[in-house]
């Protein structure tokens, strides 16, 4: 059996940036999402299509600022991974908290953790994986640039040997890990199809949701939490909720209608640091039309 490859080293210039202080790195990344929100119109205009959908209620000058938003959190967490993933263990337990005021993370045994799609989520897995002892594992989507995959596959795993799952092998290793005693982080807030999803409201709006979450917890028999990241001054707070009561419910449309209930409220407390860029309502109900122009 052959070993594991070591991991390829990273330049010099991303190591020696990693020791920059956080507020150049999110000064940089206000200039990136500046440059992205004039060059990227398409995502802009998907964007501000899921804020309309999302907050009608919202002021038009309201939505800009979160989609403004969007664009500067996007690119101040992309820049951050580099001292994630290459600067000093000790400044990334300075720079990100932990919040689990219901002891989950101390809870023993496999447990499913719902983990919705905000920005700072990288920085949360990183400090679950170098601090937390369990075995951790999650779903990982390969990139298209060899570079950047490779990049984001050896940051993820930087620490505590997690798993990471490609989509592309499905969920059965997820039940198998679940079964031998894995913690696993799901990510089932995008639209990926109508196939294994049912459509239940998203702030009002039919979403083809999948319903991954309650169908791993009720074949293994594990209880579910959610735990978010959030950007904050000076670095980033993971906060770790409670087990949910009486989960899942064995009804699939019920199941995933309150999955999107808690991310609701979730996002309700930081619109401009979710996933926007994503096209959430991209597949629609029988008979229904399309809500994004090409």
């Amino acid at each position: 059996m052959s070993a594991r490859p070591s991991p390829q080293p990273a330049p010099w210039w991303l190591r020696a940036s990693a020791y920059l202080p956080v507020p150049v790195f999110r000064a940089a990344g206000w200039l990136m999402g500046a440059a992205l929100l004039c060059l990227a119109p398409r995502r802009r205009r998907v964007v501000r299509r899921n804020l309309a959908l999302c907050f009608p209620e919202a002021g038009a000058w309201q939505r800009w600022v979160w989609t403004w938003q969007t664009f500067k959190h996007f690119s101040q967490s992309f820049l951050d991974r580099v001292w994630l993933w290459h600067g000093p263990i000790g400044r990334i337990r300075k720079r990100v908290d932990i919040d689990d005021p219901h002891g989950v993370l101390q809870q023993p045994g496999p447990m499913l953790f719902f983990v919705p799609h905000f920005y700072a989520m990288d920085a949360g897995w990183a400090r679950l994986t170098l601090d937390v002892p369990r075995r951790w594992w999650t779903f990982y989507a390969p990139q298209e640039h060899a570079g950047i995959d490779r990049w984001i596959k050896e940051g993820r795993k930087r620490f505590g040997a997690p798993r990471l799952v490609s989509r592309r092998e499905g969920i059965r290793p997820l039940l198998k890990g679940l079964r031998e005693g894995a913690s696993i982080c799901l990510l089932p807030d995008m639209d990926l199809g109508a196939r294994n999803a049912v459509f239940v409201p998203f702030f009002g709006v039919p979403a083809a949701t999948v319903t991954s979450l309650p169908r791993l917890a009720a074949a293994a028999k594990v209880p579910v939490a959610t735990f978010c990241c959030r950007m904050v001054s000076g670095g980033y707070r993971v906060e770790v909720g409670p087990v949910w009561v009486d989960y899942p419910a064995g009804d699939d449309e019920a199941d995933a209608r309150r999955m999107n209930e808690a991310l609701e409220a979730m996002i309700r407390t930081m619109p401009g640091q979710y996933h926007w860029l994503h096209r959430r309502f991209k597949t629609r109900p029988p008979g229904e039309p399309p809500l994004y122009a090409d």
